[in-house]
C-alpha cells in the first residue's frame, strides 16, 4: 500500500492533531521509556519529530488509546517488522523502520485496532500474595483487567523474597515459597518487618476475570505472540516470565474469563464466587484506562457488591497513587514514592505499600499490619 503522508484531510485540524500525536510520542519517550528500553526511547523519540509519519497516525487512527506509542510499536513487531527483536537505533535503522511501516500501513493499522494493550504482569503477584495469604481462606479471585489471566494464578508459582540491598545484584533471602516444580520463579525485594512476608500460599477455589480482551495464551498461539510483542525490545527478563508463567499455568484448568467493560460486567461475575469463599476482587495497573468519573464509579460498586456480599470481601488495589489520588492524600504514612513509576498496594481503601511495577520490590509502609480486617 501506498500512503500519502502529507494529506490526510483538513489541513489546520491535522496539523493540530499530528502535534498532539508527537507531543504523545515525546512524552512517552521521556516519562516512560527512558531508563526502561533505550530502543523504545529513542524510536520514539524519532517519531515524535517526524510530522509526516505523525500526521499519518492522526489522520489513520482514531483519538484514544489506539494511539498509544506501546501499540504501534507492538504491532510492528507482531508483524516481523525491521529490527523487531531490538529495536531501530540510528537514522537509517529508523528510515528503514519508518519506510516498512509505511508500505504495510494497512496489516499495521488492522493489528492495532483489532488488538489492545495488556497491563498482565505475573510478577504482580509476589507484591500481592503477602495480602492473599493473611487473607480468610480459601479464597475466591475475581480481577478486573485479567488480561491473559496470569494474575489469577499465584498459587503456580515459587516466590523468593529478599532483604532490598540497595543497588547490590542480591539481597539477603527472608522467605521461600511456593509450587516447587514452577517453572516461574518470582525474586521480590522487601523492606519492612519480617513477618509481614507470607508463610504459605493462599487456598483458591474459584478464579475469574473481566477484560475487554481476554486472551489465552496457552491454548491461541497468535494470543502469546502479541503478548510477546508487547515486551519491550532488550526485556530479556520479561520476556523470559511470560513463557515461564505460561508454562506454570498450562496444566491448570482455565479461570472463568469474561470479555467486556470492567463495569458493566463485574455484579453477575461478582455473583458467581461460591459463597463459602472470602471473595478478593483485585487489579493492577488498569484502571488508567478509564477516565476519572468511571474509576469512582468502579470502586463505588466494588464497595457495593462487598458490602452487600453476605461475610463481606476484600478489594485489592494495585495501581500508582494518581489513579485514585484519595487513598495516599488522607494517609499520613503513605507518601508519594520517590520512584515516579512505583505503586501503591492497598487493600479495602487503606495503602500498606509501595511496590515496583513489574513485582520486583515489596517495602511495607507503617501501620499497614494493622490496616488488615480480619
Amino acid at each position: 500500500m501506498v500512503v500519502n503522508v502529507g494529506n490526510t484531510g483538513n489541513a489546520g485540524r491535522a496539523a493540530g492533531n499530528a502535534w498532539g500525536v508527537a507531543e504523545r510520542y515525546r512524552e512517552f519517550s521521556w516519562w516512560e521509556a527512558r531508563g526502561r528500553s533505550d530502543a523504545h526511547e529513542e524510536l520514539s523519540a524519532r517519531i515524535s519529530q517526524d510530522p509526516e509519519f505523525c500526521d499519518l497516525l492522526s489522520g489513520s487512527l482514531p483519538a484514544g488509546n489506539k494511539r498509544q506509542p506501546d501499540l504501534l510499536l507492538a504491532a510492528v513487531r507482531y508483524l516481523d517488522g525491521p529490527h523487531a527483536e531490538m529495536g531501530p537505533r540510528g537514522a537509517a535503522a529508523y528510515g528503514r523502520w519508518r519506510e516498512w511501516t509505511i508500505r504495510h500501513w494497512d496489516e499495521v493499522r488492522a493489528v492495532i485496532m483489532q488488538r489492545a494493550t495488556h497491563t498482565g504482569e505475573p510478577a504482580h503477584c509476589a507484591t500481592l500474595l503477602p495480602l492473599l495469604a493473611r487473607l480468610p481462606q480459601p479464597l475466591a479471585l475475581l480481577e478486573a483487567g485479567a488480561s491473559a489471566g496470569l494474575g489469577l494464578h499465584p498459587d503456580r508459582y515459587r516466590y523468593r523474597y529478599e532483604a532490598d540491598g540497595g543497588d547490590r545484584a542480591g539481597g539477603v533471602l527472608r522467605a521461600e515459597l511456593g509450587a516447587p516444580e514452577s517453572p516461574l520463579v518470582l525474586t521480590c525485594r522487601t523492606g519492612g518487618a519480617a513477618d509481614e512476608l507470607p508463610e504459605r500460599l493462599p487456598q483458591i477455589v474459584w478464579r475469574a476475570g473481566i477484560d475487554l480482551d481476554p486472551l489465552d495464551p496457552v491454548d491461541e498461539r497468535d494470543d502469546l505472540r502479541w503478548l510477546q510483542a508487547l515486551v519491550w525490545p532488550g526485556d530479556g527478563e520479561r520476556a523470559a516470565r511470560l513463557s515461564a508463567a505460561v508454562d506454570a499455568v498450562r496444566p491448570a484448568p482455565r479461570p472463568r474469563m469474561v470479555r467486556g467493560d470492567l463495569i458493566d460486567e463485574l455484579p453477575a461475575l461478582a455473583a458467581e464466587a461460591p459463597p463459602e469463599a472470602t471473595l478478593v476482587i483485585f487489579h493492577s495497573a488498569v484502571l488508567p484506562s478509564l477516565p476519572p468519573a468511571r474509576r469512582e464509579e468502579f470502586v463505588r460498586l466494588v464497595r457495593s457488591l462487598l458490602d452487600g456480599r453476605p461475610g463481606g470481601g476484600h478489594w485489592i488495589s494495585h495501581e500508582h497513587h494518581s489513579v485514585l489520588p484519595w487513598i495516599t492524600d488522607s494517609a499520613p504514612h503513605a507518601p508519594r514514592p520517590d520512584d515516579a513509576r512505583h505503586l501503591t498496594l492497598a487493600l479495602d481503601g487503606r495503602p500498606v505499600a509501595l511496590t515496583g511495577p513489574h513485582g520486583q520490590g515489596l517495602h511495607s509502609l507503617s501501620g499497614a499490619r494493622n490496616s488488615l480486617r480480619r
